[in-house]
């Protein structure tokens, strides 16, 4: 079988998921942000209680990593806040504190993982992609959508044995898709999805249109079903055909 090539960046990742980092040491958020930012992953960052709060009731994230112990509140707030308005994002809590009623405690108000300080940057690059896997996908490691196969640890991709050429952002629209199959998808969901918080610095989303019909022909040129479908006045829906 032929494999997808994907053009434009060289970062490989199942797909852009966007992380909001809630830590107030100055070197951790920094080498954090550095290192994921290099692995495909948008970044937001917050360095006490109130900006966590504040980001998590504006924005939508795949995954929110907080530190316990944040100026002016816990991390353990922000979780439960977070539960009661998004429960479907994932959320891994960090800590200096190795005790097990402390791990108990983080998942017991909601948090999906525990991370305990210090811990090596590709561990929690590890455990980040496997929350995905397990959120969106139900753990596989292969995603099947009927004749559309993609393998996330090795971001191969098959269409009926036909390769395709993607830029990313055709290939991230592919997997935001599937992972919303048959929902409506706007267009400021996508783009706050794809390039986080730059939707606050435009003034039209009609750049949307381009990266969604190149992706669509791509697609059908390959031999796949036609599974996009445009919600005038909305945005766009991946049917499940």
């Amino acid at each position: 079988m032929k494999t997808l090539e994907l053009r434009e960046d060289h970062s490989l990742l199942l797909d852009a998921m966007k992380i909001l980092l809630v830590e107030d040491e100055e070197a951790l958020l920094s080498s954090a942000r550095t290192y994921l930012k290099s692995e495909g992953y948008i970044c937001e960052e917050a360095s006490t209680f109130a900006e966590g709060l504040e980001k998590i009731n504006l924005y939508e994230y795949d995954c929110v990593v907080a530190d316990i112990g944040l100026p002016g509140g816990s991390g353990l707030k922000l979780v439960q806040e977070l539960k009661s308005k998004r429960p479907e994002t994932g959320i891994i809590v960090i800590s200096a504190r190795n005790s097990l009623e402390d791990k108990i405690t983080g998942l017991d108000v909601g948090a999906d993982d525990y991370l305990t300080k210090p811990f090596h940057l590709s561990e929690l690059n590890a455990r980040l992609k496997s929350l995905l896997r397990r959120r969106k996908f139900r753990g596989n490691r292969e995603i099947i959508f009927h004749e559309i196969k993609i393998v996330p640890d090795t971001l191969q991709v098959w269409v009926n044995d036909q390769a395709l050429t993607l830029t990313r952002k055709e290939f991230d629209l592919l997997v935001y898709f599937i992972a919303n199959k048959n929902k409506v998808l706007t267009k400021e969901s996508i783009v706050e999805h794809l390039w986080g918080d730059y939707i606050d610095s435009v003034n039209s989303f009609d750049f949307i249109y381009n990266h969604v019909s190149n992706m669509r022909k791509k697609l059908i040129a390959a031999g796949a079903h036609d599974y996009v479908h445009t919600v005038y006045g909305m945005g766009y829906k991946f049917l499940d055909a």
